[in-house]
């Protein structure tokens, strides 16, 4: 009785999606394609240029590929099959399908964040710590930081999908969002899902306080050390290096705090879907727009391509 209790009959869930119209299911299908495609070229454009132009060989590039690349993976778990589901008016997810995308998600969304708090690290000790930096910042350093960004998230996201997976389910399979976010998925577990919550909310303050910490505290030495500067030049480039990372830093944290970690109610649910929006569509591409048109070593390696 118990393991039939534990059974999840529910094999497939439905996406409400962002409109139940049709003509504005088109017209966001047109936009949101645009915006993907723009995602996808911004991003592997500072890839490939971090690849080929030497001047941008040093540790800030090397993370931002690696930012840049966490993002075209980011915006591909979930942008192609909500263009699909816009396209053909069916919002129709298999149970396996919205795991996977739950799992791909979370992962991404973790080691964006642990980068995002390495960058910080990496602008603090090349500000207030130049002797040390070249060593600290060595080919062999950049490479543990990174690897450690790609492992540490989809491990500890196992978890949480897991849990989430290994709930039982017996409906209703409506999902008021455009794509598997796992609180909103855990809504619709029928038994005590109390465990799991907690779970995930442990794991998810764990990625967002730490690297939150390193940012806020990097950046609070940065502008310790750049209020003592004596030369404006030196404020300037300082200012300018860090301006962006932080700017892109305040535009993921915002929406993620609210979706994941601030306590929900039943009414919260268009709203969700708003901040999802703007982290899983619209932040990816500012990424590539901030770090692209702020940046003049950029300007001058794609003028150096041309």
């Amino acid at each position: 009785m118990i393991q039939a209790e534990n059974f999840t009959s529910v094999k497939e869930f439905i996406l409400l999606g962002l409109s139940s119209h049709r003509n504005m299911q088109l017209l966001l299908f047109g936009v949101i394609l645009i915006i993907y495609l723009l995602t996808v070229l911004g991003n592997t454009l500072i890839i490939v240029l971090v690849q080929v132009d030497l001047r941008l060989n040093t540790p800030m590039y090397y993370f931002l590929s690696h930012l840049a690349g966490v993002d075209i993976c980011y915006v591909t778990s979930t942008m192609p099959l909500m263009l699909t589901q816009l396209l053909t008016g069916d919002g129709t997810i298999s149970f396996t399908l919205c795991i996977i995308q739950m799992y791909l998600s979370l992962s991404l969304g973790a080691i964006e964040l642990l980068l995002l708090g390495v960058m910080a690290y990496d602008r603090y000790l090349a500000i207030c710590r130049p002797l040390v930096y070249p060593v600290v910042m060595s080919k062999l350093y950049q490479l543990h930081f990174t690897s450690a960004c790609w492992i540490t998230g989809p491990l500890a996201c196992v978890i949480c999908v897991v849990c989430t997976a290994f709930q039982n389910y017996c409906g209703p399979n409506q999902i008021n969002h455009f794509t598997c976010e796992l609180p909103v998925v855990l809504k619709l577990a029928c038994g005590d899902a109390r465990i799991a919550e907690a779970i995930y909310f442990s794991i998810g303050a764990f990625f967002f306080l730490v690297p939150l910490s390193i940012v806020l505290t990097s950046y609070g030495f940065i502008l310790r050390t750049v209020l003592q500067m004596k030369s404006n030049t030196g404020r300037h480039k300082a200012f300018s290096t860090c301006g962006s990372h932080f700017l892109v830093v305040s535009l993921f944290y915002g929406p993620l705090f609210c979706m994941y970690l601030l306590p929900k109610t039943d009414s919260a649910s268009d709203q969700d879907k708003q901040m999802a929006i703007f982290y899983i569509v619209i932040t990816p591409l500012l990424n590539s727009i901030i770090y692209t048109l702020r940046n003049k070593d950029i300007h001058n390696a794609v003028a150096k391509i041309l």
